[in-house]
């Protein structure tokens, strides 16, 4: 079934009629996506990933935004071809990417300028035009002017809500989601893309170095929210990090922001794989609550 799904973009009444498709290579055979490498008959090569219609369609939008502002002589986003319902199935089609696991320089210099150039052009407010997903879970769209009120309304508190099915007291940390607004507001970020799931999976180097993102869940936020999510689960080097500060270095006091901002994703893990995720979120709200709370007892005895 899969395999003439993709065998009826390249008939004659298709997308890319008078290109034979030689090859079809299964590359990930999820419970919940699909995915393929498939070779043409010109030599082009592409990437296609079937599953939830909304799901693509966001990451299709998220894709071209990232594109749209990326220097490709440094990083690459693929722009999507295509999200198409076939046989009530949707696919999604980009360019195939041959990536390596070379220096990240380019990608860090990459991604800062994505970041750089969005923000001198930006919305000015914080947010999304659309309901979208980070990874199976949802990710609110609205548009917020303050950045504080923004991350802890549309970020931590749907996640939140949806973690009381498992245990977690919202009315326990009240006060200091109030507190969250104040603090993160300190620093005055501008509005940047950012491409909002970043860990090491989801970014790579190309053969030639350029770096490569894929699976993007953007949305225009605080540039650190990348930053930080990139040390949630390691994978990202010395290198990577050097070049991002070559472009636009961070805020002396960026480190301050991290867990705060990976509190999000680790909530969202907990509310989708649960385990020790669960335990994890608890923990991390509990250090926040102490940090937030020492800093406005130094804020108001200054």
């Amino acid at each position: 079934m899969q395999k003439q799904l993709l065998e009826s973009l390249f008939n004659p009444k298709g997308p890319f009629e008078g290109n034979e498709l030689q090859n079809i290579s299964c590359i990930q055979d999820g419970s919940k996506n699909k995915a393929w490498k498939l070779d043409l008959s010109d030599g082009r090569k592409f990437f296609a990933k079937t599953g939830d219609k909304h799901m693509l369609q966001a990451e299709s939008k998220s894709l071209k935004k990232l594109s749209s502002w990326a220097d490709h002589s440094l990083i690459i986003v693929p722009k999507p071809y295509l999200v198409q319902e076939i046989s009530g199935t949707s696919l999604l089609l980009t360019p195939w990417l041959d990536l390596t696991g070379g220096d990240q320089i380019l990608l860090g210099r990459g991604l800062a300028l994505i970041h750089k150039k969005s923000a001198e052009q930006s919305p000015g407010n914080f947010g999304w035009d659309s309901d979208g997903y980070i990874g199976l879970g949802p990710q609110p769209g609205g548009w917020i002017k303050d950045w504080g009120e923004c991350f802890v309304q549309l970020r931590l508190i749907p996640q939140m809500k949806i973690a009381t099915k498992w245990g977690l007291e919202i009315r326990d940390f009240e006060s200091l989601l109030i507190d969250l607004v104040d603090f993160l507001n300190q620093h005055s970020p501008s509005p940047s893309l950012v491409h909002g799931d970043l860990w090491s999976g989801n970014a790579s180097v190309l053969l030639d170095g350029r770096g490569a993102l894929i699976d993007p869940a953007s949305w225009w936020a605080d540039r650190e929210v990348d930053i930080a999510m990139s040390k949630l689960f390691g994978g990202f080097s010395k290198s990577f990090y050097e070049g991002y500060e070559e472009i636009w270095p961070l805020k002396p006091k960026a480190h301050e922001r991290v867990e705060i901002y990976n509190l999000y994703h680790l909530l969202n893990h907990a509310n989708i794989f649960g385990g020790s995720y669960q335990k994890q979120s608890i923990s991390s709200l509990e250090r926040i609550k102490r940090q937030v709370s020492y800093e406005k007892d130094k804020k108001e005895l200054a």
